[in-house]
């Protein structure tokens, strides 16, 4: 069978059966308000620079349909009790074991480390796309955010030469297709910093960035004075906002337009996790709260990761149901 059969796939793949396969159950839609629209900009059929191969994007729908969402969980003790002592430096990327895709090193804080406080990665160029989730989640469902505004993470790039190395910057769900970059697959949000494109479950070419239709505050490239990038030395952050599940980001401190609104809700029913694609040779440092972040609001209570854990939900924690004043879920 071609395997263009598969790239045919990507219009149905969270529509009818594939649906409950992929994403979960959904309640009646007679018990929900209206669903969230699309993102306003167009979604693009292919990657502008970038496109993973046939097989990895028929990979990525086995790996969902073979691997169910996991539901919101309790922190383990051991986790809970470095957070109260060490704060956001407890929080860092699972190592990789996967050494044919990923070839580089991943440097997390060490406990009670005195002089490191952000989490240092590298990639080779032989690096393949792959995707580093965090160890410990960014939103954890069954954790109250009442007075809390969101979570936020930085990222503070040195090395990377887009189009041909890049990084991708976002969120997800576990379990996750780490051969696939985030927001490419179900509950992942990304901003490819090759062509600046965005993607929320989206295995085409994602949707181009913009600030009401018009270019975001991003500096213009001197070999293309076409297209805007991402210079070195540059700090891009992610966040995510409770109540509207909204995901934005910011360019050196400066945020940026909302990139979607209502992803991973219901919130109760799942963690989140930061998510930073690879692809080919990069080096990146990523600041969870270690140190100052350079969007100011970040360094605020309100938003930081290490108040995840401060209280349980009211609610039974063997059930990830949700309720509440959650809005509903973000809709293609």
């Amino acid at each position: 069978m071609s395997m263009n059969f598969f790239k045919n796939l990507k219009s149905l793949k969270l529509t009818n059966d594939h649906t409950q396969d992929v994403r979960g159950s959904r309640p009646d839609s007679d018990s929900l308000p209206p669903e969230w629209a699309p993102a306003p900009e167009a979604s693009y059929t292919h990657g502008h620079y970038n496109e993973a191969t046939d097989q990895e994007f028929q990979d990525g729908i086995s790996f969902c349909l073979e691997h169910p969402l996991y539901p919101a969980s309790l922190v383990p003790s051991r986790f809970v009790d470095r957070i109260k002592l060490e704060g956001a430096k407890v929080w860092g990327f699972e190592i990789p074991q996967d050494r044919f895709r990923f070839s580089g090193g991943v440097n997390n804080i060490p406990p009670d480390s005195k002089g490191q406080n952000l989490v240092h990665v590298t990639t080779e160029k032989h690096c393949k796309d792959y995707c580093l989730l965090s160890n410990l989640p960014i939103v954890a469902g069954l954790y109250d955010t009442s007075g809390r505004e969101g979570v936020y993470y930085e990222v503070i790039i040195h090395e990377m030469n887009p189009p041909r190395t890049f990084l991708a910057i976002g969120t997800s769900c576990r379990p996750y297709p780490t051969f696939r970059l985030p927001g490419w697959n179900r509950q992942s949000t990304g901003w490819h910093l090759d062509d600046l494109r965005k993607f929320f479950e989206d295995s085409d070419g994602g949707r181009d960035f913009t600030d009401d239709g018009g270019k975001l505050s991003l500096p213009w490239n001197p070999k293309n004075r076409s297209e805007q990038y991402i210079p070195l030395g540059s700090t891009i952050g992610c966040g995510y906002i409770f109540q509207t599940g909204s995901i934005f980001f910011t360019f050196n401190g400066l945020r940026l337009p909302n990139a979607f609104d209502g992803a991973h809700l219901p919130r109760r029913e799942r963690d989140v996790f930061a998510a930073i694609g690879v692809s080919g040779k990069t080096r990146f440092d990523v600041n969870f709260g270690g140190e100052p972040f350079r969007w100011m609001p970040g360094n605020t209570w309100q938003w930081r990761v290490e108040r995840l854990v401060e209280s349980l939900h009211a609610i039974d924690v063997s059930s990830t149901s949700g309720g509440g004043d959650d809005l509903p879920a973000y809709s293609r």
